[in-house]
């Protein structure tokens, strides 16, 4: 039984802080009204993320989904660890007895039945079954990837320990050679989480609550979205060869004669017998939209160089150029010694990596791409879509980037965790710009143990997005408890570890506090700030706007002598709720409150150190149950099923008029609609 114990083990540290009765404990906030002073410079830094790269296929590589129907077990919500103590993954989980559920992956599984799994609290299991061919065994190596699964979570192969995973929306992976029966059956079985503390990212506490069926336990949290749980994307078998190419990492520069610059950087990894394996040469070679090779180099025994690109094709973001989104294909092509004498050197690897060339950088007063200054304008945004919650969805993924591009956006945010893999890779398609951010959403409670998880969160996001062109400043946190005591060290240590890993971008965070009181921006690159006047404050009143935001944004600009951004703004609006003259909660007044934006954002573009509007939301989503959310957040521009309301026309023409005005960008012809020959000459 040595083996339970340390399965046990591992998963009770992926659980900090978990009970003897497996339930979370609830943070006294009572408690931190006076903060200890913690020091973090003892505070272990992550251990850096290795691998992990997309899996595609190739010459070299196999590569099969795991998506579809799988079978899911909830555990007992007040015995969460009951299926560790039984050995569920041991045997197949019908043989607990207990209901199986059908669930697809990827998928939230909280809306996809009838009953109470909507709101369960602590673990689930899932569990299917697969083939692996048998001409996957010898010279390769089997891998097993899941792209994210919220929050934490623990993977067999045949009742056997693969691995373990914390902190959601982000990947993870195991080779699982030696686990699988090539030819056979196989089983997986997966230990899903969805309990959070004061410890993890984001926080949340549980607390037991006396019901009319008795005590359950109850999941608080502090953000504003639901906190869906399964998993969330997609699940993949791929095949390596014995020795292979790892990781990469690419970074980019375009002088301003034209030309392109790459540095590239490649990582190995071999299993016992692949390290015994000599590559004799690396074949790399950039290869433009039409195959073409642009440029080419050949190392051997260096697995790092520089590629030049003359007359290279930039990567624009969108409407700022009449072809954005420019990518090219990087091949990375491994190769060994022939076996025999005179033989020619055979293929042992291939990998591709799309690549944007483009070059960002910053200064006090601005964001420039390729020397352009730039004025961000788009959304703050969730993966949040009716029945599969937060799962990936292709469909959805593709109407959420149409309608990013009929409205004239050209950047969002990724409020307030990291998105899909695939999203980024049609970010990167598009031109479409991203303010990168991490899972740390109303951070309080500062201590080292929090940091270290914050700390992780942002590595692994780093880690996976830092060859995304599109990617152009990191969020380390959405509205943390910057104000409050400890705040000072804990986020000074964040930013300092943040920024030796940033991969060129500039750091940024959506801040809810006041200048004079927050603690965290003045270690930033770009100041964020997040301010709902005419809603949460001085509701109602559309007058009480410009002046307000003008005077804030300038004692943001004052006090730190950074960039500007507004991060949020926007107001709740009912669908088909009509009021005239305006009223809260109408869609005239979300059109009146969004004009009064306009009018203040164009008297701070003129300051120039001010460089971007987002509104918040891009589309209606799910919260969790309160008296203050009718069906869940309605400040979408959209709603939850991607219509526009009224304000989506009043906001194209807003973000059409700024890339008409900025880059000179054609304007759509369904832009204005015909109402006589005399407004339409003067439109």
């Amino acid at each position: 039984m040595r083996w339970f114990w340390v399965l046990l083990l591992s998963y009770l540290q992926l659980l900090v802080s978990a009970t003897e009765d497996g339930f979370l404990p609830t943070p006294d906030l009572d408690e931190f009204k006076e903060y200890p002073l913690f020091e973090y410079d003892d505070v272990e830094r992550p251990k850096p993320t290795q691998g992990l790269l997309y899996p595609i296929e190739s010459e070299t590589r196999q590569l099969r989904s795991l998506d579809g129907m799988w079978r899911l077990v909830r555990s007992d919500p007040a015995d969460p660890l009951q299926g560790i103590r039984e050995n569920w993954f041991v045997d197949a989980l019908r043989k607990t007895g207990r209901e199986i559920i059908p669930m697809p992956v990827p998928a939230s599984y909280n809306d996809i039945t009838t009953d109470n799994l909507r709101d369960h609290v602590g673990t689930v299991w899932y569990e299917r079954t697969f083939f692996v061919p048998r001409s996957w065994e010898g010279n390769q190596r089997t891998w097993l990837r899941f792209s994210s699964v919220h929050y934490s979570a623990v993977v067999w192969i045949n009742g056997r320990n693969a691995t373990s995973h914390s902190l959601g929306h982000l990947p993870f992976e195991e080779e699982i050679s030696a686990l699988i029966s090539f030819g056979g059956e196989n089983r997986i079985t997966v230990m899903c989480d969805n309990r959070l503390s004061n410890r993890t990212v984001p926080q949340g506490s549980v607390h037991e609550t006396a019901t009319d069926d008795g005590n359950v336990p109850v999941q608080s949290y502090s953000f504003d979205f639901f906190n869906y749980a399964g998993i969330h994307r997609s699940v993949h078998l791929y095949t390596t060869p014995l020795l292979h190419i790892s990781d990469v990492e690419v970074t980019t520069q375009l002088s301003a004669e034209g030309m392109g610059r790459i540095d590239y950087r490649l990582w190995l990894d071999g299993s016992q017998d692949g390290l015994r394996i000599q590559p004799s040469h690396l074949l790399v070679q950039l290869r433009d939209r039409d195959g073409q090779v642009a440029a080419q180099q050949i190392n051997k025994a260096v697995y790092h160089g520089t590629l030049l690109v003359p007359e290279a094709s930039p990567w624009w973001p969108y409407l700022m150029h009449p072809d954005p989104g420019y990518l090219y294909d990087l091949q990375f092509e491994l190769f060994v010694a022939g076996q025999e004498e005179g033989a020619s050197d055979a293929l042992l690897d291939v990998y591709r990596l799309p690549v944007g060339i483009r070059s960002l950088s910053w200064s006090n007063d601005s964001l420039l791409l390729n020397g352009k200054p730039l004025y961000l304008r788009g959304f703050g945004r969730h993966e949040d879509s009716d029945i599969r919650g937060k799962g990936l969805d292709n469909a959805l993924l593709a109407r959420d980037f149409n309608l990013l591009k009929w409205i004239g956006a050209n950047a969002y945010r990724t409020s307030h965790y990291p998105y899909s893999e695939e999203s980024m890779q049609f970010a990167d398609q598009h031109g479409i710009m991203i303010i990168d951010e991490c899972s740390a959403v109303n951070i309080d409670i500062f201590e080292p143990q929090l940091l270290e998880q914050h700390m992780s969160s942002l590595e692994q996001l780093i880690h996976r997005d830092r060859n995304h062109p599109s990617v152009v400043a990191w969020s380390v946190a959405n509205e943390p408890r910057s104000t409050k005591q400890g705040a000072l060290k804990y986020f000074e240590s964040l930013v300092n570890y943040t920024r030796s890993i940033a991969h060129g971008r500039p750091l940024t965070a959506a801040i809810n506090a006041s200048p004079s009181t927050c603690h965290l921006t003045q270690f930033l690159d770009i100041v964020g700030f997040n301010r709902y006047n005419s809603w949460y404050q001085n509701s109602g009143r559309t007058d009480m706007i410009v002046n307000l935001l003008t005077t804030e944004a300038q004692s943001w600009r004052d006090t730190f002598m950074k960039p500007v951004i507004q991060f949020e703004y926007g107001g709740d609006t009912m669908e088909g709720m009509h009021s005239l003259p305006a009223f809260i909660w109408s869609e005239e007044y979300q059109v009146e409150l969004f004009s009064r934006h306009f009018k203040a954002f164009d008297v701070l573009r003129e300051r120039k150190w001010f460089i971007g509007e987002f509104v918040w939301n891009f589309a209606d989503f799910r919260t969790a149950q309160t008296i203050t959310r009718v069906g869940g957040n309605k400040k979408g521009v959209f709603t939850r099923s991607r219509q526009p309301k009224e304000v989506a026309h009043i906001l194209r023409w807003r973000y059409f008029a700024l890339a008409k005005e900025l880059d000179q960008c054609q304007l759509p012809e369904d832009l204005n609609v015909y109402i006589s020959k005399h407004i339409h000459n003067e439109l």
